[in-house]
Parts: C-alpha cells; structure tokens; sequence
C-alpha cells in the first residue's frame, strides 16, 4: 500500500519526504513502524543530489553508501549497507561538520536506523524528489535551493535502476521521461 501526504511517500511502512522548507532549507523525514528521524537540511551541499546517487549506487557492486546532510553546525551521515535484497540504514549524528570530514562512523552518535527492502527505500525515495520537482519545476527548486539545480539526471537514474531491477508493484510517477 502506498499514500502520499505532502510531498512525502509511504510504502508498506516506509516514509520518506524532502520538503523545501525555506530559501536555502529542506526538510526530511524518515520513519518506519517504530521510529523516525527528522533533520532540517542546508543547502551548503548537494544533498539530495547526493541522496539519490548514493541509492542509485545500492544497485552496483558496492555494498556501501555514504553521504552528509550539513544541518548547520552539525552533520547526519547516512549509511546504507546492502545486504542482499535490503538495505540497514544508519543515520550518525556529528556536532560539527568542518570538524567531522575524516571521522569515522562511529564516532557519531546513532540517531536512527532501519532495515529496509531496498525496493521501498528507492521507491519512496524517487516518489518524495520526484513530488518536489512536480512541486516547484526546476526554476522554482533552483530559485529556493540556491547553489545546486534540481538532479534531474539522478532521480531519473534511480527510477531507471529500480524499475530495472527492483519488482515493485506500487503505483510509479515518474516525472517527465525516465
């Protein structure tokens, strides 16, 4: 089952949103059954660029991923780790990104983690981008983004990768041509 509440995507108990929340700002959300996790997110890095290559990249051979969300001191990383058909989410929290760059893992304090199919985390990941770019088009993203421009190119990867690879039933609105 899959629905869909402002600017977010839930499928089979996984929710994710990316919601511009301000000029420079995002806010995102993921929660499961049992928790959730809640960041608001600067625009000092490429971040949900970032977030959907590093899905994309669950696709390959690499069985880990990697990326930051500067909050402005701080920093989420993100961690997914395949393992088979799904994926363990880790976010680690870091009180300050310009001191964190090199940090392993573990020296961030877990906030979050899930287990997850990949199927409904790229799933829910590409409806959530895909609802922003329908949202403001790529002028409205850039104007309220700033640095970056909406990654066209990577969301359509992903939808690419996972209806490629990932036997999902769930409804698919795909923006423009995938």
């Amino acid at each position: 089952m899959e629905t869909i509440n402002k600017g977010g995507r839930m499928a089979d108990g996984l929710w994710f949103s990316w919601v511009l929340s301000g000029s420079g700002w995002a806010t995102c959300l993921i929660r499961d059954g049992s928790s959730q996790r809640r960041d608001v997110v600067s625009y000092c890095t490429d971040a949900l660029a970032d977030l959907l290559h590093s899905v994309a990249g669950l696709y390959g051979p690499g069985c880990v991923e990697r990326f930051s969300f500067d909050l402005e001191p701080a920093e989420v990383r993100w961690v997914l780790r395949g393992r088979g058909a799904d994926v363990h989410i880790a976010v680690r929290h870091f009180p300050d990104m310009s001191a964190s760059f090199d940090a392993p893992d573990r020296e961030a304090a877990l906030v979050w983690s899930s287990t997850q199919p990949r199927r409904l985390l790229a799933h829910v990941v590409a409806e959530a981008a895909g609802a922003v770019l329908r949202t403001h088009g790529e002028e409205g993203y850039r104007a309220r983004w700033v640095q970056h421009p909406f990654p066209s190119a990577a969301l359509h990867d992903l939808y690419r990768l996972h209806l490629q690879h990932d036997s999902c039933a769930l409804a698919h609105d795909l923006p423009g041509k995938a």
